[in-house]
Formats: C-alpha cells, sequence, structure tokens
C-alpha cells in the first residue's frame, strides 16, 4: 500500500484542505503515515502569511526527501498560488498546485514520477465557483472544520492573502446543510464554520438574500450537531440582527474571535481596516450584554509600519481596558507585492519582539482573569482527546481548554466538569 504524509501550515482552511486532500488519497488506495515517517508522497500545504511560514514549508521540503529520495512532493496552498516559479525551482519539488483545483491532485501526481516536475498554477482572480472538495471525516471524531467560504476582497494594506485566494466565492447552503448531515452522523458533535473571510459569505451567490445567519440557522436544525462554533471574523458581522439571532440559538458557542489587528485607530488607518476602535468595543460591550459568559479573543499585528511608541501605547491601553480573554499576536512580516511593504519607518525586530512580549504578557494576564470566573462552577466539555495516562482534553463552548482525569475512554463525549484551577493556557477540572 502506498503511503501519503500530508505536513500543514496556517490557518483552519488549510486544516479543512488537507483533510479533503487525505479522503481523495485514501480513495485511491494511499495510507496516511505521520508527516515526519518515510512516504511516497509529501504533500506540504502552505502558508504564506509571513516570510517565517515561507522558511518552515522550503525546510520542510528538503527534509522530507532526504527520508525517501525517490518521493514525490507536492507542494499547494497560497504559498505555492504566489509564488509558484519559486518553488518549483527547489530541486527536490515536483508538484506545483495553487488555491484551486486540489481536487484534482492523486490525478496530477499519477502524471508524475520522482524525476519529473509539474504546475498547475492558473490566475486565481479568474476563478469565480467555490471548489468543492468535501470532507466526511477529520482526525478525531469530535470537532469538524467546513470550510464554507473562499477569497476576500478586502485588501488590508498588509495581506497578501486576496492574491493567494482570490475572490469572495461562498459555498450554496445545500451543499453545506448536506456535508454537516453526513459529519453528525459520523459521529462529530461540533462544527466549525470556517474560510478567508467568513463575513463575506454570500455576498457573491445568485440569490443575494442569503448571508452567513442562514448557514447557522439551516446548521441548527441537525439534530445531531451540538455546538456550532465560528471561526475568525469581522466586526462587521456584528450587526444588532445578527446578535438577536444568534443569542436565540442554543448550539451556537458563545466564543467569537473577533479580528482588530490594531487598537490605534491611526495604524488602522493605514492597515486599510474599516472601522475605528469605538466601533470594535461597542460590538464587544454588545456581545458582552446580550451573552453571558462570552469568550471574545482576537489577533493583533505589532511593528506595523509607521507604528510609533505613542502609537502602540494606544494598542496596549486599549486592550488593557477592554480586557479580550485571549490574543493571538503576530510580529509583521513585509509581504512583496502588499502596500504596506513598501510603506516608509519599518520597524526595528528588536521593536516588534519587545511589543510582542508586552502583549502576549497581557494576553496571559487576560486569560487567567477570564478562566478564573469559572473556578468551583460546572461547565460542559467536548473532550477531543487523550493527552496523557488518563488525562483528556477538551473545550468548554466558551474556548477554554480543559483537562481533567477519566478511568473511561471520553474523548468525544460531551460531559461536565467542575473547574477546580487554572494554567499556563488552559484549566483543570474533574468530571461531576
Amino acid at each position: 500500500m502506498k503511503k501519503v504524509a500530508f505536513y500543514t501550515l496556517g490557518c483552519k482552511v488549510n486544516q479543512y484542505e488537507t483533510e479533503a486532500m487525505l479522503e481523495l488519497f485514501e480513495k485511491d488506495g494511499y495510507k496516511q503515515v505521520d508527516s515526519e515517517e518515510y512516504a511516497d508522497v509529501y504533500v506540504i500545504n502552505t502558508c504564506t502569511v509571513t516570510h517565517m511560514s515561507d522558511r518552515k514549508s522550503r525546510q520542510y521540503i528538503r527534509r522530507v526527501k532526504k527520508k525517501n529520495p525517490n518521493a514525490i512532493i507536492a507542494v499547494v496552498g497560497c504559498y505555492s498560488q504566489v509564488s509558484p516559479e519559486e518553488i518549483l525551482e527547489i530541486e527536490e519539488v515536483n508538484l506545483v498546485m495553487g488555491t484551486n483545483d486540489r481536487r484534482k491532485i492523486v490525478e496530477e501526481i499519477k502524471k508524475i514520477d520522482s524525476t519529473k516536475k509539474s504546475s498547475t498554477v492558473d490566475d486565481i482572480m479568474k476563478v469565480k465557483a467555490f471548489e468543492e472538495i468535501e470532507i466526511s471525516q477529520t482526525n478525531g471524531k469530535t470537532r469538524a472544520f467546513l470550510k464554507i467560504q473562499d477569497g476576500c476582497d478586502r485588501y488590508c494594506t498588509y495581506c497578501i492573502i486576496p492574491h493567494a485566494r482570490g475572490r469572495v466565492r461562498s459555498r450554496e447552503i445545500e451543499s453545506i446543510v448536506s456535508e454537516v448531515k453526513k459529519l453528525a452522523d459520523n459521529g462529530y458533535k461540533e462544527v466549525v464554520l470556517t474560510g478567508i473571510h467568513v463575513a463575506s459569505y454570500g455576498k457573491d451567490l445568485r440569490d443575494r438574500e442569503i448571508r452567513l445567519l442562514d448557514v447557522i440557522k439551516e446548521i441548527n436544525e441537525i439534530e445531531k450537531i451540538e455546538r456550532i462554533r465560528l471561526s475568525s471574523v469581522e466586526p462587521i458581522l456584528f450587526t444588532d440582527e445578527f446578535v438577536k439571532e444568534v443569542t436565540e440559538m442554543k448550539k451556537v458557542c458563545p466564543h467569537y474571535h473577533l479580528s482588530l489587528q490594531s487598537g490605534c485607530d491611526e495604524t488602522l488607518k493605514r492597515m486599510n481596516r474599516r472601522y475605528t476602535t469605538q466601533e470594535y468595543k461597542a460590538i464587544v460591550e454588545r456581545l458582552r450584554e446580550k451573552i453571558p459568559n462570552v469568550a471574545i479573543t482576537t489577533d493583533v499585528i505589532v511593528g506595523f509600519p509607521g507604528e510609533t511608541n505613542d502609537e502602540f501605547n494606544k494598542t496596549y491601553e486599549f486592550l488593557r481596558d477592554i480586557e479580550l480573554s485571549q490574543m493571538h499576536i503576530f510580529k509583521y512580516s513585509p509581504r512583496k507585492g502588499t502596500p504596506a511593504a513598501t510603506m516608509d519607518n519599518q520597524i526595528d525586530p528588536q521593536m516588534k519582539q519587545f511589543r510582542s512580549e508586552k502583549l502576549l504578557n497581557l494576553s496571559k494576564e487576560n486569560f487567567n482573569k477570564f478562566a478564573s470566573k469559572f473556578i468551583d462552577t460546572e461547565v460542559e466539555i467536548l473532550f477531543e482527546q487523550n493527552i496523557a495516562d488518563n488525562k483528556y482534553e477538551g473545550l468548554t463552548p466558551n474556548y477554554i481548554r480543559v483537562v481533567a482525569e477519566s478511568d473511561k475512554d471520553i474523548q468525544g463525549k460531551i460531559l461536565k466538569v467542575k473547574i477546580t484551577d487554572v494554567k499556563h493556557e488552559y484549566v483543570e477540572g474533574i468530571l461531576v
């Protein structure tokens, strides 16, 4: 039996697409092995948000070719889409595919051997339809990521992703519901709706009345699904109507990853983010008012070109005052072809590091404060995996990671746990 290994970098969309490609290989008789094991085919699903992700892809390519010099190396995804020639020049690479036509990957692999090279990358801006490569199962039988949308039309000045993913393309609602039903029948209890710009869902569909809220309502009616979670979303999504509707659907998890990027209005303008800090704050307050114990997490970029000490201090003070439960902190990375890459006043790497560490420490404080509210309370946990002898890990509805002990296999079960202690990035509890 032939073996295939996947190495996936980047976002939840990439994770979904890896699972979808894996199913295609398995249907063709391949067996999946770990990404560091000997395989006949290695598929690297790339990210290009930062220089670091590009470098990780190149390092892995060279590493695995040494494990099997006769292996076929296929590089797919965002890095491939924006830099296909650069990747094809890497000696070890055989196949380069972009962010479309991944459903043809097995077919393309069959056309080549380890001595040949091929690229299928086309102009992603010409692609107008959502590519259907659905999944019926994923690694683990608890949460399933579900891609409902691709592409982005927002063009933030730091971001290469619109060039890597193309225009907004939404998946037909019937297709989404069909896949969720299959996942539910296969034992999944939670679906995470994901995409490149989820808030834009529906804007390209023939029926312009269909929006993300309609998708959530349809999934909410599927009996075996107990939780619905949204991946990263933009502030524009949270209208009064949206907040009112989701609060009435009990399956929707009280957790929203609400992209911020900066807590300074001047910086937000240079980023081409289409909201102010006060508008963002109003949305956070609206969510907290309507949804008990809601968790709001975010992304923040430090060291954006022109970010003065005063601008950074405004960001720090805004985040300190608003007390989001967790923050992902990114050091700005220039991406060729984006307006920000050629802006004046690029920030020194040491300053980026200093600002990053300061916000990371604030994030730790915020998590500790948020999680501590739940000590001695009982919460429902969807247990995802066994992490050690008799120790299982899972998530609360509001995205707190919980570790609890059990003599029985509780993976995939939703059970009540009493929270007892807060650790670094998780809490401990005991089964009730």
